[in-house]
């Protein structure tokens, strides 16, 4: 399903002139960007290419960004990372809720994430899949206007990676929160985003849409051609990919 076009009228993200230099090497460069309300977005860049530092600053964890930056974002943001950053001494019901109220949102946040029932459950007790539904549960709690997501399906196996696709797409397409979803994976940019960025020597090298209707198959021969660009973009060739 494509975003409602009256969604994507009003910003989520506006970037201007975003600059971070870590001892003085310089890892965003000046990036402008505008994330519409309820887009799909996905980053894709090398290792080091400073993917994480752009989300921090959407996300308002770096404080040391400079230049002449300017930089809007929703009131209600919740982050993912590759770590679910589950307590390990808080049931999963209490790490759902972490710093909020009303037992029964946190409940219902876990249903959708299909983990009903797994409430008094130990995080020790939690499968790698497992415990990142209930770190989307946590963040879906707090009902946010933007979901950042860094790497969040990295340390997961390839099937329980394909099954965290799928339910990340529907409860997108359900709540539409705006997505920046960092990844290093161009397929899984391909199957769940509707834009991909490509990251390159701190500027955004391509700004890419995806526009192939949902769901999306890894199978589809369609996506080659954005496959393709993106692997360009990023200076893979498909005899090194």
């Amino acid at each position: 399903m494509a975003p409602h076009t009256e969604q994507l009228t009003r910003p989520a993200v506006r970037l201007r002139g975003l600059t971070r230099s870590f001892d003085g090497r310089t890892v965003l460069d000046g990036i402008d960007l505008d994330i519409p309300a309820g887009q799909f977005v996905a980053l894709l860049g090398h290792s080091g290419s400073g993917k994480s530092t752009l989300l921090r600053a959407v996300a308002g964890l770096d404080h040391e960004v400079t230049g002449s930056g300017e930089l809007s974002a929703p009131e209600r943001v919740s982050v993912v990372f590759q770590d679910s950053r589950l307590l390990p001494w808080r049931r999963v019901l209490d790490n759902v809720l972490l710093g909020t109220d009303g037992a029964d949102k946190g409940r219902a946040a876990l249903a959708e994430v299909g983990l009903a029932g797994r409430e008094r459950a130990w995080p020790s007790e939690l499968s790698g899949g497992e415990a990142q539904r209930a770190a989307l549960a946590r963040s879906l709690v707090r009902e946010p206007e933007l979901l950042l997501a860094d790497e969040p399906f990295g340390a997961l196996d390839a099937l329980t990676r394909i099954r965290m696709h799928h339910l990340l797409r529907e409860l997108w397409e359900r709540h539409r929160p705006s997505v920046l979803l960092v990844t290093h994976d161009v397929d899984e940019a391909i199957v769940l985003a509707d834009r991909v960025l490509v990251l390159d020597r701190g500027r955004i090298g391509l700004d890419l849409t995806i526009d192939r209707p949902h769901p999306r198959s890894y199978r589809d021969p369609l996506l080659g051609e954005y496959r393709e660009r993106l692997l360009a973009a990023l200076g893979v060739t498909e005899d090194l990919a």
